[in-house]
């Protein structure tokens, strides 16, 4: 890529971070974040293997169900699982009771794929019932919903008795669907109040049915539950409602707390007052014979520099008589004088580094 390629480049990902640079100081929010924008000392991010095809598990996934062994369900006295294995999928047996995880777990990405019988008999929730408990409590309603009417907060995708999916994406009796869920536990505090609420996004069968939906407290029939403290990692149990409802490929991505080294104060920066007179030296376009790279102004005691056309000027928030850094971006800009003025600077931003002349 030439330098003039990666300018524009960078100067596009630089304008929406600025808008309201060049007329304000640090804001609240902005004081709430521990990195500055574009931070080469920002932790990367782990790597994940991507499965080779879409639904498929992870590299860093938990697989709970494969197809291919109950091992990891129990019936909820701890006994074994007592539902069938058929070929790829577990089934249901009517009156054997739910199936619990071995595993336990609470903020989680998951995904399961279930079916419901064929041809549909029944209707409103005597069709197709089951339902898939996060932390055992937290319902996500399993029903053939295609073209079978009932309540809509026990239909499909809903957390039942709670929140009607946004959409019916249902697929017709027999056919394979899908849930893809993020889910947040509640938080208490040490006196077991709630502190926030258990929320979840689902995708059922690749549509958007709960957005970030909070849960009231644990779902139930008829009533709404209220929430009490609990453990912060518990099994999963998946419905015997007493139709032969199948269920595969069921996988979970352990989730870590929401980011806490996002927020908290920034490295505390030493407080340095350059004298008014100081900084107008510095005013100016510098670049090449050829080429503006950057433009410095001054308004009032505050100096800005509108780096690589940037077009929006960045405040500059100084370190010392020379070196300044940029108020809202990771980066920093250094002067060189002779005799008291400046003849060059060096910017460092987003990667970029840079050393040119003052022009005249």
């Amino acid at each position: 890529m030439s330098h003039r390629l990666l300018r524009t480049s960078v100067a596009a990902a630089l304008t929406a971070l600025a808008l309201s640079s060049a007329a304000s100081p640090v804001t609240a929010q902005d004081a709430g974040r521990k990195w500055k924008v574009h931070d080469l000392q920002r932790p990367t991010p782990r790597k994940v293997t991507p499965a080779a095809q879409v639904g498929a598990a992870p590299g860093d996934a938990v697989v709970l169900f494969d197809g291919r062994s109950l091992d990891g369900w129990t019936s909820r006295d701890g006994s074994p699982a007592k539902w069938v294995m058929r070929e790829g999928y577990m089934q249901t047996v009517p009156g054997a009771g739910p199936i619990v995880s071995k595993q336990r777990f609470g903020d989680v990405q998951a995904h399961v794929e279930w079916a419901t019988p064929s041809p549909g008999v029944g209707k409103g929730q005597d069709r197709g019932n089951s339902g898939v408990y996060f932390m055992g409590l937290y319902e996500i309603q399993v029903l053939d919903s295609y073209e079978n009417v009932t309540y809509a907060d026990g239909q499909a995708a809903s957390l039942y008795g709670q929140h009607p999916p946004l959409v019916n994406a249902s697929r017709a009796p027999g056919e394979w669907q899908s849930y893809d869920v993020v889910f947040r536990r509640p938080r208490f505090d040490a006196a077991g109040k709630l502190v926030s609420p258990a929320r979840m996004t689902i995708f059922h069968n690749g549509v958007l049915v709960q957005d970030n939906a909070e849960l009231w407290g644990p779902t139930n029939w008829l009533q709404t539950e209220p929430y009490a403290r609990h453990d912060d990692a518990l099994p999963f149990t998946l419905q015997d409602h007493d139709h032969p409802v199948r269920f595969r490929n069921f996988w979970v991505r352990p989730l870590p707390d929401l980011p806490t080294d996002e927020r908290g104060p920034r490295e505390a920066r030493p407080a340095l007052a350059v004298p008014t007179a100081v900084l107008e030296r510095y005013v100016g376009t510098y670049g090449t014979a050829t080429e503006k790279v950057a433009v410095v102004t001054r308004r009032g005691g505050r100096l800005f520099i509108d780096p690589f056309n940037h077009v929006i000027p960045l405040e500059l928030v100084p370190q010392s008589a020379t070196r300044f850094e940029f108020l809202k971006t990771a980066g920093s800009v250094e002067f060189v004088t002779a005799a008291g003025k400046p003849t060059s600077v060096t910017i460092k931003v987003a990667g970029l580094e840079r050393t040119v002349d003052k022009r005249p």
